[in-house]
């Protein structure tokens, strides 16, 4: 699972450092191509030329290279990675990174950090139970961070106790199962819609809402990340894909997206609907713009096609549907009557109640409804790890 995936190494100042060159030769073993970033207090412990040439890499330490004047870039480092280890990390790096102190390079890279991040801690005793390093473990898995438990055992001080680095070995079996595990849906083709609809008043006008598909695309870029062929369904926004696996195509009625759902249905595995797509669209657009006056102007409004109803009325054994409800009111009972009415394995319930829920936010506060009654609540989080809630979710069903 580790052939030909990039790692970003973090080693800081700590006396488990030695243990970071098993680990640069474990990974290389594995396949993985590894680039090392030290702290200046880790090069105390152990020395750049040791690990060098373990990865074949040049380590990194500074911003830029006195000697050439060769700057490093983090931002760079934060794209090319596929994961970032930092093995040791002392009680200081751990505070730093809680507390977005980019004082050095290692972490600097890890605030730039696009791909998950695993933290290994070493220290002593006392150190590892005092209550600001377990404030900053806490802060740091809430920020998504992975952090893998150190062992007890004698430690340098010669105490006995919890702080002990995990083995190399044992860090590489769980970065193995950290990227077996995200391909749970390799060869599943999973339909998604996103984002608004518009319906033409006329040329010019058009009946919208206000969401932004930032859930959608969040959804789509978490499924194709653990091995998802992903279909796209978008609306008009303003968002672009990244990964490879998604292929989108754009549409603008709710006409368009219906027709689109229905070509695509057949063949998948799994369909989220996330689109807000319109409930009733004008009758009769009006061919060219339509000229202000003082009389007003009345539309008359047709249903446009329920998407999630017919799809539900037209699954297949074996397929999952998902449907989202954005409620003000009766919450639970309304978002209940949607998940039986359409024939939906499970919904996602979004209140405009919740601060920092709703449309247009980087954020969302969901609950997850299954068919009989039952209710997963969960916290408010950036929408990100808001998709990554409904894709383990998601699994379970499959």
């Amino acid at each position: 699972m580790l052939k030909g995936k990039k790692i970003v190494l973090g080693v800081t100042g700590s006396i488990a450092a030695y243990k970071s060159a098993h680990i640069v030769r474990l990974l290389i073993r594995k396949g993985a191509e590894v680039q090392v970033v030290m702290t200046p207090a880790a090069k105390e412990f152990i020395t750049p030329v040791t690990l060098s040439p373990l990865s074949g890499k040049a380590v990194i330490s500074d911003f830029f290279a006195a000697n050439d004047g060769l700057w490093h870039s983090h931002v760079d480092l934060g794209l090319w990675a596929d994961l970032m280890l930092i093995a040791p990390a002392t009680a200081s790096t751990l505070g730093k990174m809680a507390n977005g102190i980019a004082d050095n390079m290692l972490v600097t890279t890890y605030l730039s950090m696009k791909a998950p991040v695993f933290v290994a801690p070493a220290m002593d005793l006392d150190m590892y139970r005092h209550p600001s390093t377990t404030r900053n473990l806490e802060l740091l898995k809430s920020f998504g961070n992975h952090i893998i438990e150190p062992a007890s055992g004698e430690l340098a001080s010669g105490l006995e106790g919890k702080g002990r680095m995990e083995e190399p070995e044992r860090i590489i079996t769980m970065l193995e199962s950290f990227f077996s595990a995200q391909l749970d849906l390799k060869d599943r083709k999973v339909l998604i819609t996103a984002g608004p609809t518009y319906e033409k008043i006329d040329p010019v006008r058009f009946i919208g809402n206000y969401s932004s598909g930032k859930m959608a695309y969040a959804l789509a870029e978490a499924c194709a990340n653990r091995g998802a062929q992903v279909e796209l369904i978008s609306g008009p926004v303003s968002l672009q894909t990244c990964h490879p696996a998604i292929h989108r195509t754009d549409i603008e009625s709710a006409a368009e997206m219906y027709e689109a759902c229905m070509r695509y249905f057949p063949t998948t595995d799994v369909t989220i609907l996330c689109a807000a797509v319109a409930d009733f669209s004008p009758e009769n657009p009006h061919p060219s713009k339509i000229k202000s006056n003082k009389e007003g102007l009345k539309l008359a409004l047709k249903p446009t096609k329920d998407i999630a109803f017919n799809l539900g009325n037209v699954k297949k054994p074996g397929q999952i549907l998902v449907g989202f409800a954005l409620e003000t009111d009766n919450e639970i009972e309304n978002a209940q009557a949607k998940l039986e009415r359409k024939k939906l394995d499970f919904i996602v319930l979004n209140s405009l109640n919740d601060k920092g829920a709703g449309f247009k936010g980087d954020t969302n506060k969901i609950k997850i409804l299954e068919p009989k009654g039952k209710v997963l609540e969960f916290p408010l989080k950036n929408k990100n790890k808001v998709a990554e809630d409904i894709v383990n979710h998601l699994i379970s069903k499959l």
